[in-house]
């Protein structure tokens, strides 16, 4: 796999819980159908194919947001599984008529295969800068636990 690395990470980091979201039944029953979160099909489907990607076409989104060659190939996957599940509901049809579809079990696993790459290659990329020095960004301050203080002076039992 060659990392094409990423000019966009802010958008991939929209990107790949979106995919993560499509990928996870429980999620979608627990999340997208309770009125009271944000979260929700159209919020997902807006992250996916408007808004930080294309899912209809990724090709442009290689070294934007998308790692790989092989990332493009599931991302269009995963918009042709939405696709057909759209065309088969209509576009107006509520989350929980898309959910219930007969199709939306390709889309679920689409988006599963997907994410799977989506995190190993941010995996990857985050060893690859270990290993070149990279322990932190420089404007990053260490995070301190707020934990209670274990030091010898403050060492209870």
């Amino acid at each position: 796999m060659f990392d094409h690395g990423i000019a966009l990470p802010h958008h991939r980091l929209h990107v790949v819980p979106a995919v993560v979201a499509l990928a996870s039944p429980a999620w979608q029953r627990e999340v997208w159908l309770d009125p009271d979160r944000f979260e929700d099909l159209d919020y997902t489907v807006h992250v996916l194919f408007d808004d930080f990607c294309d899912a209809d076409d990724p090709r442009p989104w290689l070294g934007q947001c998308l790692r790989s060659e092989e990332e493009v190939e599931l991302m269009a996957r995963l918009g042709a599984a939405y696709g057909t599940v759209q065309a088969s509901v209509g576009a107006d049809a509520r989350d929980e008529v898309y959910l219930d579809s007969p199709g939306w079990s390709a889309v679920v696993a689409a988006a599963a295969r997907l994410a799977q790459v989506l995190i190993a290659n941010d995996q990857a990329a985050l060893c690859n800068l270990h290993d070149a020095g990279h322990r932190r960004p420089p404007s990053a301050v260490p995070v301190v636990s707020a934990g209670p203080d274990l030091s010898s002076s403050g060492r209870t039992g």
